[in-house]
């Protein structure tokens, strides 16, 4: 009797997984055709818009798609799923949400930034040649430019209209953007250096037919535009854009800035509020870590007086552009070098350090990690700003370098391209800036422990960069949501960080331009650290940073909750142990 109960609870048990097995197979499969059908979806014909199309009645089409994208997925039992299908879901939700809110607070009226814009991020389509066919992908590019002015042209003057332009006092300077491609010989073009360098196994008439392309291309619709553009800029836009600051003074500003808030810390807990507190006791703790390293270099002066000696001794700063890239070069190798001891996996893709293209230079702050396709044959990029060098300061650049190169962007964003089949494409293709930025922010604290700071003066720069991302949560708000003046950002930069006069000022009009953003990378960093910290108090001396570093990293770019939500589970199972 006890023998036929048995067999007859087992048959049960295995009813009940297959059933629940038929359930996450069929959940899965629902979710799977739900994301083939998001990344199979175009939205318009890209052979006819290689630029991207950028008309009101698109993104009106693209908030309706991902509405009804979202209602199928809400019909989905994500708790049938596996832990990296829900992670995909609960991204997937985030995306679309995002799309929807896009059109909802037409933010395609307002495509500038104090350092980009629609105009200045064709210097990025500027790569080199390596086959007859991205030739003529690239010819077709510059053909496409006269479109794709026009389309933000019609944009711009609507968000004219509505009051939802730029400030007017984050220009300054900004003629550089389109002066520097109006060129008298089209060969001095930066969109024609990659026809200098052209691919050998072009045969002479075909390099002949391709120059006689590119002097028309050069001429007819690059160097032609950006007179287009100069013009409207100065006779039609910048005449009439608005001079107030905070984007809580535009049209339901407030609103859209709480909801950048969520985006950018990709939660919906912080009001503008809860950050500016939070910043203001992260700043006030950093400060008295520098002031402990100004005491262990025996300086004899205020804190002020100290940032006065860092912004104006001579050997804090490199003599020559080429000095500053070798610096930056010796850096990055000795950052390679400790990775095995913090990472179990590290990425396949190289990268290379190079200066910032003049074209943008001026409107850089320090530099910037410039990335590729996983099966693209060029290697990321650190990029080192070598312009205005008495702005570029040495005790600094190991943390800027960590952040930019290893363990920071090209880790991480690397790793992520590198998953491969086991994320969907869209994942591989996401970035958060609470996570990535977040990350890179972590990277330059665990550039203590990997020995990157070699200097007391190196350890206040790493303390001075921490302080530009605390004082950020700060400056963000108060602009945004306080209704603080420019000068009031810069003094408030200026007293607390060891950046130079040119940095602050670069990126005082950042803030101003792009609201929410700047504080994605202290409330990442924090949740990293808070984890990290929790995880070490619980596992004891069963803490592995490496294994810690492998979860963090392991699915890719995520949003906070999901990090937290990872880390929590990876504990409880090294517990159960």
């Amino acid at each position: 009797m006890n023998y036929l109960k048995n067999v007859i609870l087992f048959l049960i048990c295995i009813m009940i997984i297959s059933c629940g097995q038929k359930e996450q197979s069929s959940s899965s499969k629902e979710l799977a055709n739900l994301i083939d059908s998001y990344q199979d979806h175009k939205g318009y014909d890209e052979e006819s818009y290689p630029l991207g199309l950028f008309t009101r009645d698109y993104y009106k089409a693209e908030a309706e798609f991902a509405t009804s994208v979202l209602e199928e997925l809400a019909e989905i039992d994500t708790e049938a799923l596996k832990e990296t299908e829900r992670i995909s879901a609960k991204l997937l939700k985030f995306v679309l949400e995002d799309k929807v809110e896009f059109y909802k607070f037409e933010r395609f009226l307002n495509p500038l930034l104090s350092d980009a814009g629609f105009h200045s991020n064709l210097n990025y389509q500027v790569r080199p040649l390596s086959s007859y066919e991205a030739v003529k992908d690239y010819l077709n590019t510059l053909n496409a430019i006269p479109d794709f002015v026009d389309q933000h042209f019609v944009n711009l003057r609507e968000g004219l209209k509505k009051g939802v332009s730029q400030p007017k006092v984050i220009f300054k300077g900004y003629e550089s953007t389109y002066n520097d491609h109006i060129v008298e010989e089209y060969q001095k073009s930066f969109f024609y250096s990659p026809f200098k360098t052209l691919p050998e196994s072009l045969s002479q008439a075909q390099k002949d037919s391709v120059l006689r392309e590119a002097k028309t291309a050069i001429e007819k619709n690059v160097v032609s535009q950006f007179k287009k553009i100069k013009t409207f800029f100065e006779t039609e836009y910048l005449p009439a854009t608005r001079t107030t600051l905070g984007v809580s003074e535009t049209p339901n500003g407030k609103e859209y800035y709480q909801n950048r808030i969520n985006f950018y810390t990709t939660s919906t807990t912080y009001t503008a509020e809860d950050i500016h507190q939070i910043g203001l006791k992260e700043v006030a703790r950093i400060k008295a870590e520098m002031r402990k390293i100004i005491k262990e270099v025996n300086f004899k002066g205020s804190f002020a007086d100290f940032l006065k000696f860092l912004r104006t001794d001579k050997q804090f700063y490199a003599k020559t552009p080429k000095e500053l890239l070798m610096i930056a070069r010796d850096m990055s190798k000795r950052a390679d070098a400790q990775l095995p001891r913090f990472f179990k996996t590290l990425p396949r893709k190289p990268y290379g350090v190079a200066p910032v293209p003049d074209a943008i230079a001026p409107k850089y702050t320090g530099g910037r990690y410039i990335g590729t396709s996983k099966n693209s044959t060029n290697p990321g990029y650190y990029w080192v700003n070598t312009y205005d060098l008495p702005s570029r300061t040495l005790y600094t650049l190991p943390s800027l370098t960590v952040h930019e190169a290893v363990p920071g962007h090209h880790l991480q964003g690397s790793l992520n391209n590198e998953l491969g089949d086991s994320i969907p494409q869209f994942r591989r293709n996401l970035y958060l800036s609470a996570y990535g930025e977040g990350w890179g922010l972590y990277s330059e604290f665990l550039a203590d422990e990997m020995g990157m700071y070699t200097t007391p003066y190196e350890h206040f720069g790493k303390f001075t960069y921490e302080m530009w991302r605390a004082c950020r949560l700060v400056v963000d708000t108060g602009i945004h949501a306080k209704g603080w003046t420019r000068q009031q950002v810069v003094d408030f930069m200026s007293s607390n960080t060891a950046l130079s006069l040119h940095e602050i000022n670069t990126e005082t009009d950042r803030y101003i331009s792009w609201p929410g953003q700047a504080l994605s990378y202290k409330i990442g960093e924090l949740k990293i650290r808070e984890l990290r910290k929790r995880a070490k108090e619980k596992l004891g001396s069963s803490f592995d940073i490496r294994e810690f570093h492998e979860v963090i990293l392991g699915q890719g770019t995520v949003t906070l909750a999901i990090l937290e939500s990872r880390i929590n589970n990876y504990i409880a199972k090294k517990l159960d142990e």
